[in-house]
């Protein structure tokens, strides 16, 4: 019987974990199945109960179920403990269920390795305060920007958002209307629904003068109306696809001890999205 993988979420049927994870296992022969499964809402527990019952070794997890998925664990990591949600759920050879969290990671090898964009000593902005941002933003810290702010309609849950790392990093927040006076080299949307569809106007003048880069941790089919936005004002610009697969890779590695090749994949994906 070939090992057991899955992704759980509500919806799930748009989701590439099964492709991704098909093409790690063909590159590093490895023996396995990758299925996706609709969890109904109210169902979390009893359905990765059921899973790791049959003989299942590890999960993906995706929204709305990342935060329950970090309390159903037996054990969880640093990252996921400070995220406050797991992505992954690995069943350990005692039993017990570990949770994990490569968001972050996943984006910082995207922005880095892949993008080949610098984060050291720049004036970051990030656009949101909510799972998202709280699974990236340690990583991101940790790479050591000039300055950090947070940005979100309402700024007292980004002043809750940055209680966990008070101690160790110096982060500003301020709502939206209040980013006339600022400029970024960098600008990262962690929101869920696109801002600037909701009718949101960024200032032109966050922007600085040179080497702006905006990344939007969402993708799609159609590029969001934030990119367009950058595009518009000369930013490079990225999606999430890539954080999407390198995050994959991250659990693949935990899974199987094999750290699999990512551009190949990157690359058919994005030409899945242009053709669909």
């Amino acid at each position: 019987m070939l090992d057991q993988y899955a992704v759980f979420g509500n919806p799930i049927k748009h989701s590439y974990s099964p492709i991704i994870h098909e093409e790690f296992a063909s590159q590093t022969k490895q023996r396995l199945i990758y299925k996706r499964e609709l969890v109904p809402i109210e169902s979390f527990a009893a359905s990765v109960d059921k899973f790791f019952r049959g003989g299942g070794l590890g999960l993906n997890v995706t929204l709305p179920f990342k935060t329950e998925a970090h309390d159903y664990a037996d054990i969880v990591t640093d990252r996921a403990l400070l995220a406050g949600a797991a992505n992954i759920l690995s069943r350990m050879p005692n039993g017990d269920i570990c949770g994990d969290n490569s968001d972050g990671i996943g984006l910082i090898t995207d922005i880095k390795i892949n993008l080949g964009w610098k984060i050291r000593s720049k004036r970051v902005l990030v656009l949101g305060a909510g799972g998202a941002v709280r699974g990236v933003l340690k990583p991101l810290l940790q790479e050591n920007p000039r300055s950090i702010v947070i940005a979100n309609r309402t700024v007292k849950k980004a002043d809750a958002l940055v209680k966990a790392f008070q101690d160790q990093f110096e982060i500003s927040v301020c709502g939206y209307d209040n980013l006339c006076s600022r400029s970024f080299d960098l600008i990262i949307n962690g929101t869920s629904a696109g801002l600037l569809e909701k009718g949101l106007r960024l200032p032109d003048r966050i922007l600085s003068t040179e080497n702006i880069a905006c990344y939007d941790m969402m993708y799609g089919e159609k590029q969001s109306a934030f990119l367009d936005w950058a595009v518009l004002r000369g930013a490079d610009i990225a999606d999430g696809l890539g954080m999407l697969v390198e995050q994959a890779a991250e659990s693949f590695f935990i899974w199987r001890g094999v750290r699999p090749q990512t551009e190949p994949v990157i690359k058919l994906l994005r030409e899945m999205l242009n053709t669909s």
